[in-house]
């Protein structure tokens, strides 16, 4: 159910009221006591500069001097929204020759894009999985040189001190080279995808530093830097002379184009030393030299330097900090409050830097590849629903075109499958594609999203242009959802049956019917769509009504709610008690409805808790978990869900929910963390009359808010 207008206005005095009763929040204090120091080479631990368009993460040097030695930790890319490459499509493969006929229990036909093992159609597979795939842009690093002529080497920086600088967007990197001191102050453009950078040592006056920028091909790796140094026949890196100090290397990858605007002040010159590498060697006296580097499809044909680019990030970030809503820990006396703190602003800072852009993000957003550099619909979810309750509803915002743009891709799917309107892709890219998966392909839970996002922007901004806007996303989505529900003969109810996978990705597809989220998030979604055609003036659509008026319950055994109503033994299987426990997400990312009752949600939760396999667990599952207790009133238990000791709930020196060896960053589980945190503080509908309703009321978590909102 959605959050109604006297609700709304209840929880708007409730907002008043907390900021009301307290001092502004010193923003500034709060973020800067967050700011990332390091004292040695944490390849766990790089950093990143970016504004949701770009992102260029850097190493202990400063810039990316040393991206092998990283490829196994946080990796050091250069990435963009726009930068996309495709191998050549050699063999001819074709798409539909990877689909899979499947009928459901009604007979149904229905055809998938799978994955193959074997054959052509392996290759087939191989190709559109890993094509398009995202392009790091360029290696930008410094060449050093020891007294004896060497190179230097990681081990070789001493008395290292390196610093994010959160407020402003700015790293600092100070060591040692022999007992000589570098310095490099680098910014990233915020309006611009580049980087202005600034050297300081006595060891650019005796030409012992360099600036290198390296070009690779494209990767099919999986999960990696997304860089090839090992196909130098496959591409083109040509330099061409624009003006005084400024040059360009024009980028030719097979069908993809893009060039690096280079420029840079001070007596230096600039040389091609290898296919894909350019020098820029000082030539006079000076102890200092400063640089830019910017990315773009076509050019730039004014290019920002030093001081501009750190003018516009200290403004952008200035902005960014003191707009939308803040949480301050300060005087919060639980010990653990000040880790969530420091959490908290650091997911702030890199949702920024890497899901704030034109397109739904990636896993592992603009700092490393992960699935090709694709991207899951089903996850947009976790990377952009706290936009709308930090106020910053804009930032989600910006990555909505994308569905309009891959409107009619997917409504061809849907007719493909003999269903009405619009069904959305699982792993895609910018053009609507969608990657052949065994599992992917079968998701539902990403259907819904959209219906969340367009409803978090009706809230803000209630008006008809926001009616007319977003009405044809609505109502397609809508349609397929209804579709998509089988009416049985048996109860009158709808179903969701077989094909599907539900997010707990384990159950399989020719087996499951009735998820709980599922079906939670299909009423969700249907009630959407009709309040909208209410808004419009518009009678309700007859099939989207009896759908949600005669939706299937959730399936209940031994009261718990199944995580499947076709699997009664699943919470006595260890192979079903792995993955995610989603079926806490019909009451915790979704508010209440009349399908859910919440003694049997409460008695899942704290089964879920004696029993699950933790280690199959992923980083957004966690705050989940505490959104599911803080709506059932155990806050003590929702902030011990937030801290369970797991690897997956880890949180890394740069901010970054760590994952495991292969996936070493995850940021659904930073956009989850800020979506539970302001939850708990501002509150939801039904949330207990309270301050802080979602933390507990002890007198230890005396945390100061504002400008937040509450959670439907």
């Amino acid at each position: 159910m959605l959050i109604s207008a006297a609700v709304l206005s209840s929880c708007g005095e409730s907002a008043d009221k907390q900021e009301g009763a307290q001092s502004p929040i010193d923003r500034e204090a709060v973020v800067s006591r967050h700011n990332v120091r390091l004292q040695s080479a944490d390849t766990l631990a790089s950093l990143s500069v970016g504004n949701g368009e770009f992102a260029y993460t850097v190493d202990i040097s400063g810039l990316q001097s040393f991206p092998e030695f990283y490829e196994k930790g946080v990796s050091l890319g250069t990435q963009s929204q726009w930068g996309w490459h495709a191998f050549p499509n050699e063999g001819n493969y074709q798409w539909d020759e990877i689909l899979r006929y499947d009928t459901s229990a009604i007979g149904q036909v229905i055809s998938f894009p799978v994955q193959w093992k074997e054959g052509r159609k392996k290759e087939v597979t191989d190709y559109f999985r890993t094509s398009p795939h995202r392009l790091h842009l360029g290696i930008i690093g410094l060449e050093i040189k020891k007294e004896d002529g060497s190179i230097v080497e990681v081990e070789d920086l001493q008395e290292v001190e390196q610093e994010l600088d959160l407020w402003t967007g700015k790293i600092t990197s100070k060591y040692e080279i022999e007992g000589i001191p570098v310095v490099v102050e680098l910014y990233g453009h915020q309006q611009m995808d580049g980087i202005s950078a600034k050297v300081f040592s006595p060891l650019l006056a005796k030409g012992r530093i360099k600036v290198n920028l390296r070009f690779p091909y494209g990767s099919d790796c999986h999960v990696c830097p997304g860089y090839d140094w090992n196909s130098p026949s496959k591409h083109q890196s040509d330099l061409e002379s624009i003006a005084e100090n400024k040059v360009r290397i024009n980028r030719k990858l097979d069908s993809t184009r893009y060039v690096t605007d280079f420029s840079w002040k001070g007596n230096a010159s600039i040389h091609k030393q290898a296919e894909h590498l350019f020098t820029l060697a000082p030539q006079g006296n000076e102890e200092s030299m400063e640089f830019s580097a910017f990315f773009s499809k076509k050019g730039e044909t004014e290019l920002p330097d030093f001081s501009s680019t750190s003018e516009n990030s200290i403004a952008y970030w200035d902005e960014f900090w003191k707009s939308g809503g803040a949480i301050d820990f300060g005087e919060c006396t639980d010990p653990r409050a000040q880790e969530l703190e420091r959490r908290v602003v650091l997911s702030q800072y890199l949702t920024r830097v890497n899901c704030s852009g034109s397109l739904p993000p990636q896993e592992t957003g603009l700092t490393m590849n992960s699935w090709y550099g694709k991207f899951h619909m089903e996850m947009h979810w976790w990377h952009a629903a706290h936009y709308g309750l930090w106020d910053r509803i804009g930032l989600m915002e910006k990555s909505l075109p994308w569905y309009f743009d891959n409107l009619a891709k997917a409504k061809a799917t849907a007719k493909r499958q003999g269903f009405e309107g619009a069904r959305w892709q699982k792993m895609t890219d910018p053009y609507g594609d969608e990657s052949p998966s065994s599992v992917a392909s079968y998701l539902i839970w990403q259907q819904p999203h959209i219906l969340y996002f367009i409803e978090q922007i009706y809230q803000a901004r209630p008006e008809k242009e926001t009616l007319a806007t977003y009405k044809e996303l609505v109502y397609e989505t809508a349609d397929f959802m209804a579709s998509f529900a089988k009416k049985s003969d048996k109860d009158g109810k709808y179903h969701l049956i077989s094909p599907l996978i539900p997010a707990q990705e384990l159950f399989p597809a020719n087996a499951t019917d009735d998820p709980p989220f599922e079906l939670a998030y299909w009423h969700y979604g249907l009630t959407v769509a009709l309040d909208w055609q209410k808004r419009m003036g518009e009678s309700p659509n007859p099939k989207w009504q009896d759908v949600l008026d005669n939706l299937a319950p959730l399936a209940i055994k031994d009261e718990l709610y199944l995580p499947s109503s076709s699997h009664p033994r699943a919470y006595e299987d260890d192979f079903y008690l792995h993955d995610h426990p989603v079926v806490l997400g019909a009451y915790g990312m979704l508010p209440k409805t009349d399908k859910i009752d919440t003694v049997i949600m409460k008695n899942t939760l704290e089964k879920i808790l004696k029993i699950w396999n933790w280690e199959s667990t992923w980083g957004w599952d966690y705050p989940m978990m505490a959104m599911s207790a803080a709506r059932l009133d155990m806050p003590n238990t929702a902030l011990d869900a937030l801290f369970m000791g797991e690897d997956k709930n880890t949180y890394l020196p740069n901010g970054h929910n760590y994952q495991d060896k292969r996936l070493r960053i995850y940021l659904p589980g930073n956009g989850g963390l800020l979506t539970t945190v302001a939850m708990m503080a501002a509150g939801w509908e039904g949330a207990p009359d309270r301050k802080n309703p979602g933390f507990p009321d002890d007198g230890t978590w005396n945390l100061k808010w504002e400008g937040l909102k509450p959670m439907p």
